[in-house]
């Protein structure tokens, strides 16, 4: 089938990671680092690190931007015992030229994932729930739902179509981006396709599996999805900037947005179109300092049982070289995190536990270049410059 524009804008995540060849302009990387007081010197940008690996990552970074035409990018890299770097570049805003910089806020898009997989496996260790019940104990109407886990949902395997897929939904959406959707009516675009698989026994990126969780996270314990994760997961996480919008506001400061997935296929201002289609599978605002914190919370497991931590990080083979899935979470290359892609946003937030180093990368486009995700391009291009032995690059083609 012939994928159109705006049928990668709900695949939200999983793409080829390449780095661009270097260009012969003069990087004017910016050190936009609005706030750096007030969140302490170990967060100012590039304490540590040396003046030539700084430039170095300047550059990098200019280049990419450049080459992809990305309005603005943020990056912040903790690396204990070496330094850290805290950068932004671009501009915030195309039209006023307004700069990025490192305090604002941002639609992570399935970065939102790792928290609604984190709220369900608070309920395992509460013991109201278990991975391995069905959905249809929690749900009904779910195709197959008898032999489709919990698990099987959260490592994306579950052989669901997902309703992001369905050419019905992508021109509803796009023919009006400010619309609500409840989640029942998101997913019933889905439930009219046949499953693709057997349960367990493929890898397939499904949004559905995720929305799915949320209802189970609000059937079980008879709060809002977003309260649940509020009241189980952020604050005890201490995400003071992390929060589950009910429609499309958007704390400020924000930067605006920009997306090519409308149905002309030109690019649009996406920055106040309503996420409640992507609910618990992408519907989440963070910015850069709660992404640092929260990078290794994930991968450490701070939050959950050891044992259940251990469930979460058995990661399966997705079919592409370089990546794993486990519970809400991928490796690549000894990375650990989740990336996240909804119109006019894109973010990377992964650790690496072999040197306590964390990634975190923020954009305001979700454009493909070449066929790339951006996000995916500035990670690896740091990475192969701070931990050349472990790059970031999760090699899975556009859905």
């Amino acid at each position: 089938m012939r994928r159109t524009p705006s049928r990668r804008l709900f695949a939200a995540a999983l793409l080829v990671a390449s780095v661009l060849a270097p260009t012969t302009a003069t990087p004017a990387m910016a050190a936009h680092a609005v706030g750096c007081d007030r969140y302490g010197p170990d967060r100012c940008p590039s304490d540590g690190l040396g003046r030539e690996l700084t430039a170095r990552l300047d550059k990098a970074i200019e280049d990419v931007r450049r080459q992809a035409a990305i309005p603005g990018v943020a990056v912040g890299l903790w690396m204990p015992g070496k330094g850290n770097y805290v950068r932004a570049t671009g501009v915030a805003n195309k039209a006023t030229g307004r700069p990025m910089t490192t305090d604002l806020f941002t639609r992570i898009g399935s970065e939102t994932k790792t928290f609604t997989v984190t709220a369900l496996l608070k309920l395992v260790d509460d013991g109201r729930i278990r991975l391995d019940d069905p959905i249809s104990k929690y749900i009904r109407g779910v195709p197959n739902g008898r032999r489709i886990t919990l698990r099987h949902l959260a490592e994306m395997r579950s052989g669901l179509f997902s309703y992001t897929d369905d050419p019905d939904f992508q021109h509803d959406l796009l023919s009006d981006p400010y619309r609500s959707f409840t989640p029942h009516e998101a997913l019933a675009y889905g439930y009219k396709h046949a499953n693709t698989f057997a349960p367990g026994t493929q890898f397939q990126y499904v949004n559905s599996n995720l929305v799915l969780l949320g209802l189970v996270i609000e059937k079980v314990s008879g709060l809002r999805a977003a309260d649940f994760i509020d009241k189980r997961v952020l604050r005890p996480a201490h995400l003071d900037h992390t929060l589950f919008p009910k429609g499309p506001e958007f704390p400020k400061p924000h930067a605006r947005g920009y997306t090519n997935q409308t149905l002309s296929g030109d690019i649009e201002d996406s920055t106040n179109w309503n996420p409640s289609w992507a609910w618990t599978a992408g519907a989440m605002i963070s910015n850069l300092q709660d992404l640092r914190r929260w990078a290794k919370i994930v991968a450490t497991g701070t939050l959950l049982t050891p044992e259940t931590q251990k469930q979460r990080l058995k990661t399966l083979p997705t079919g592409y070289p370089g990546t794993s899935y486990g519970l809400g979470i991928f490796k690549s290359g000894g990375w650990t995190g989740h990336n996240g892609s909804i119109p006019g946003y894109e973010s990377v937030t992964v650790y690496l536990p072999s040197q306590k180093a964390t990634l975190v990368v923020l954009l305001n486009t979700d454009i493909t270049y070449q066929g790339q995700e951006p996000s995916s391009l500035v990670a690896r291009a740091v990475t192969q410059i701070v931990t050349p032995r472990n790059v970031y690059d999760r090699a899975v083609p556009p859905r």
